[in-house]
């Protein structure tokens, strides 16, 4: 990859300075000298050789036998071009002053580079004028080897680089106070990240930034017939011009395959189709199918073949099915059987099925018509998977055509009608259905009055009704037939109160139907003639009253009864809960645990039938009057955090923290509200928050826990920059791997690891927290911090690549999640891989980058956070393990000596960033100076003390930074660090104490 381009066209030496690169000579200051009068020639043009005896031009200065040497030459005028940082290459020769005799003290072996910017080509010989200040110094320029008159010159190659560059051009300078040298060429160039393509998107040349470390991005656009697959398109381009970490992606358009190296998308060639995009190649036609042209995104079908609505493209062309086979019919008076086999060619599919047309013929007319709705063909008459139908309700003696099709898939889109076999019957005399329930419409001592409907299927018109009747005690063996014309019938001669059995049956010409069911009547005692219905009817309503009040005080006797026994179970299971503690499996692993025998496990409460019952098992109920609240502290995610204090009886009263369920709750958001304490209550150790109790039984319902007074973890960072020691860090990182340990051992997975659910206390102890889960279950997009996957919000930055892409939560991904923590600690608090988005994020660690050491980080503590961040989480160490490390570096605090150079190689890929040393000259003020370097709080201290220009803060001293309130020792090392690294970029020394 080319990173050096020339600002022109080609490499130049001195020899063609004034020819190719400015078109002017240099311009040699030779009245401008300091403190000297001499007036000889300074910088001149001379003539030579190079190693190779070819001519050059050189630009030669050896004034040093006269004092106070201040020569100067300068370039001409250079364009920018846009450009950010450039690079001069400059080869030279010195002499050795210790081989020029009888010379003053005045001698040089040096040179010093300037640069002056300019918006046009104005420079004269006398502006701007020849001193620092206007021109920049960019370095002193020291040779590696010096010659003397009994040797050859040595040349000397250097190279410097300057920027950030902001106006249209600018000029070199080169000054020299007192040395013999040759200054034999320049070339000036710039660095970039030439024209790329990657993942099938062009990325254009682009320049490197202002800075070594600068990470410059350069937007893509898709390579011809291509798409977007994901956005933005961008590639970082770092400071030694080399691209880094492709976001976003192409593919090929539908219709084109990927070509040159996976560089171009070429069209399928005729006879080839690629159905969608991506990256796969074009294949050959599916069978009958073809494609006459090329970029087919789809093979046509040919003539009689097609696709059906749910092929994919990529699937061959099919075909109809033709006739099924071999139809039989079997016909029972008005029912038949229909079965056929299957088409000989089904087509080339495998999706067949029938349907079965049935016309009812006249054969006086010559014409068929589709049958009824009340002919029944099962299981149905369209869509049949099997070969075999039943068809009933058919009209007797009756001429019917049945005609099979079968369809398939693609039939729908042929022109044409289905193929089929058609089958002839006539059906059989058929006798009349059953007649449906009787009824008794009167009855007296010797008579019954009996009234029914005709058969549903009377298959010809009814000629009359035949009445069966006998005493229910002797049997049907002397039963007593009458006949009706009509559907009615009154029978007579009947014994007085005797019951019964009544069944009637309909005749046409085909013989009798089937008899109803049997009915049982009885006749009436008195020999009164019956009351009529009317009269009868206070009575019918009275007593179906009775009745229904005798089944509804049953029934509530039932559901009192079963209540209570319900009541009585959940006691009983209630009582067996407190023994349950070694049998419950965690819900949040989604690994079997391995339990050992009589180990406390965690139960999740949301297992409970009624959470409720976890609570109260788990979390201690505390009387309201026991609790204070003084203060509000903050916000939590169901009602407010407060603070406030806790005298429970018999024991001393302390300060706790209270979180507050909010007015107008739900009933499900006070589930997930205790839900937390339910799951905090089940933990006991130094390290995990305690819980004291909750308090459900009045408004509002709360959760008491130890009030931790230093809050979270990550603003307590903050605040304090550089206020520990290494060994309280690290004391600090042990507290919370013991604490996760604990709850490892337990088998729970906390998934929502990360300083700012870390609290610490005023001995700071930290101790982890946050154990509700519902924000993984409830979308929140106010916050970033959390990001929709797969179904719920997850922390992107502190999440385990598995835990992303496959919700695989395991106390490996917690030990992954620590590692971030620690990462936190180490670096007070600043946010994981710093403002890159969450997708970028994703994208990096995927290819294996990984945090880089924060500032002043132990080598040992770094190279545990990268075993936390093993790609394959079996191989990460489990916190038992990084408990123990951590106790080994404690009691062996000279290991944490050993700082990580955060340059130098990690054992992974470079990562995308590093913490580097601002360039105060890309600061405007120095307010803008000090939020660079987090120490924005000082802003107005340095403004109000006068210190408001670089000069005067490169000036400051400890003692300057006490007296204008810097009096936090480590924020004074921060600043004065930073100032130490403006001094260097000024190319200053210290000031001098007197």
């Amino acid at each position: 990859m080319e990173v050096e381009k020339s600002l022109l066209s080609c490499y130049f030496s001195l020899q063609v300075l004034t020819s190719v690169l400015f078109n002017a000579r240099f311009t040699d200051c030779t009245t401008c000298r300091s403190n000297s009068d001499n007036d000889s020639v300074s910088w001149e043009e001379v003539s030579g050789y190079d190693d190779a005896m070819n001519p050059i031009r050189t630009y030669q200065v050896c004034n040093v036998r006269e004092l106070n040497q201040n020569n100067w030459l300068r370039s001409d005028f250079i364009p920018r071009k846009d450009v950010l940082r450039v690079y001069v290459e400059m080869k030279f020769t010195v002499r050795d002053c210790n081989s020029i005799p009888n010379i003053p003290g005045s001698c040089k072996e040096t040179f010093n580079l300037f640069y002056y910017e300019s918006d046009s080509d104005s420079a004269t010989a006398t502006s701007p004028f020849w001193m620092e200040n206007p021109y920049v110094k960019v370095d002193t320029i020291a040779p590696d080897e010096s010659f003397s008159m009994l040797e050859s010159g040595r040349v000397n190659t250097k190279v410097r680089s300057f920027g950030p560059l902001s106006k249209a051009g600018f000029y070199l300078a080169f000054q020299d106070l007192g040395a013999c040298m040759s200054l034999i060429s320049v070339r000036v160039f710039y660095k970039k990240c030439s024209t790329t393509i990657a993942n099938f998107a062009v990325f254009p040349e682009t320049a490197t930034g202002a800075e070594a470390t600068s990470l410059v991005i350069a937007p893509g656009t898709c390579v011809p017939n291509a798409v977007e697959v994901s956005v933005p398109l961008k590639l970082y381009c770092n400071g030694d011009g080399e691209w880094m970490v492709p976001v976003g992606a192409c593919t090929c358009s539908a219709g084109f395959e990927p070509a040159m190296k996976e560089t171009q998308c070429q069209a399928c060639s005729p006879g080839t189709f690629k159905s969608k995009q991506g990256d796969g190649f074009c294949l050959p036609c599916p069978a009958n199918s073809r494609a006459s042209s090329g970029a087919a995104s789809v093979c046509s079908c040919r003539n009689g073949y097609y696709r059906s609505d749910t092929d994919i493209p990529d699937s061959p062309c099919t075909t109809v099915p033709s006739a099924p086979r071999s139809v039989i019919s079997s016909v029972n008076e008005t029912s038949l059987v229909l079965e056929w086999s299957e088409p000989r060619d089904l087509g080339g599919r495998d999706d067949v099925f029938y349907n079965v047309i049935c016309k009812k013929c006249l054969p006086e007319r010559g014409m068929c018509s589709r049958c009824d709705d009340n002919v029944d063909i099962s299981p149905r008459h369209l869509g049949l998977t099997q070969r075999r139908v039943a068809v009933r309700n058919l009209q007797a003696h009756t001429q019917y055509s049945f005609e099979i099709q079968a369809v398939n898939g693609v039939s729908n889109k042929s022109p044409y009608t289905p193929q089929f076999s058609a089958v002839n019957i006539t059906t059989n005399q058929a006798a009349p259905s059953a007649v449906p329930t009787v009824h008794l419409m009167a009855a007296t001592a010797s008579t019954m009055s009996l009234s029914w409907l005709p058969p549903e299927k009377p298959n010809g018109i009814i000629l009359d009704y035949e009445i069966k009747y006998h005493e229910k005690d002797q049997g049907e063996a002397i039963a007593h037939t009458m006949t009706a014309q009509r559907s009615n019938a009154r029978i007579e001669g009947l014994k007085a109160g005797t019951p019964y059995v009544v069944q009637v049956r309909a005749r046409t010409v085909a013989g009798y139907g089937r008899y109803s069911s049997p009915a049982d009547f009885s006749t009436n005692l008195q020999t009164d003639p019956p009351k009529s219905l009317q009269e009868q009817l206070p009575l019918i309503v009275g007593s179906a009253t009775a009745t229904l009040v005798f089944i509804i005080a049953v029934v509530v006797i039932a559901i009192v009864c079963l209540r209570s026994e319900i009541q009585l179970l959940k006691e009983q299971m209630s009582s067996m809960n407190k023994y349950r503690i070694t049998i419950h499996f965690p819900v949040l692993a989604t690994e079997s645990p391995i339990v050992t025998p009589g180990m406390k496990v965690y139960i999740d409460p949301f297992t409970y039938e009624d959470p409720n019952e976890a609570v109260r098992e788990f979390a201690k109920e505390i009387d309201v009057s026991c609790v204070k609240i003084e203060e509000v502290i903050g916000a939590g995610e169901f009602g407010e955090v407060c603070r406030g204090r806790l005298k429970l009886p018999g024991r001393r009263e302390i300060i706790v923290a209270i979180k507050t369920l909010k007015v107008g709750y739900t009933d499900r958001q006070r589930r997930d509200f205790l839900s937390e304490a339910s799951i905090m209550g089940q933990f006991d150790h130094p390290n995990i928050i305690r819980l004291e109790g909750v308090v459900t039984k009045s408004r509002p319902v709360m959760i008491v826990t130890e009030f931790m007074e230093n809050g979270a973890l990550d603003s307590f960072l903050r605040l304090n920059d550089g206020q520990f020691t290494v060994i309280q860090l690290v004391g600090m990182l042990r507290g919370i791997a013991a604490g996760m340990k604990y709850l490892s051992d337990m088998n729970y997975v906390h998934r929502d690891l990360a300083a700012r659910n870390i609290l610490v206390n005023s001995n700071l102890v930290c101790k982890v927290s946050d154990f509700g889960l519902s924000r993984f279950l409830e979308d929140d997009p106010t916050d970033p911090t959390y990001t929709s996957s797969l179904g719920g919000k997850i922390p992107i930055r502190w999440t385990a690549p598995e835990a992303i892409a496959y919700r695989k939560f395991t106390s490996a991904s917690d030990v992954w999640s620590y590692g971030i923590v620690m990462w936190e600690v180490m670096s007070y608090g600043e946010r994981p891989y710093w403002d890159m988005s969450n997708q970028d994020v994703i994208n990096a660690v995927e290819q294996d980058y990984r945090l880089p050491p924060p500032m002043d980080c132990p080598t040992a503590l770094h190279q545990l956070m990268l075993d936390c961040w093993v790609k394959e989480r079996n191989l990460r160490p489990k916190f038992t393990q990084i408990v123990a490390t951590l106790d080994k570096l404690i009691r062996n605090a000279a290991s944490l000596k050993v700082v990580t150079n955060s340059t130098q190689s990690t054992g992974v890929s470079q990562p995308l960033l590093d913490r580097c040393v601002p360039d105060y000259t890309t600061f405007t003020t120095v307010g803008d100076w000090l939020d660079a370097i987090k120490m924005s709080r000082y802003r107005d201290n340095f403004v109000n003390a006068g210190f408001a220009s670089f000069d005067l803060v490169a000036q400051m001293t400890a003692e300057d930074l006490l007296r204008i309130g810097v009096t936090l020792a480590g924020h004074q090392k921060k600043i004065l660090g930073s100032i130490q690294d403006m001094r260097l970029q000024m190319n200053q020394t210290l000031p001098v104490q007197v």
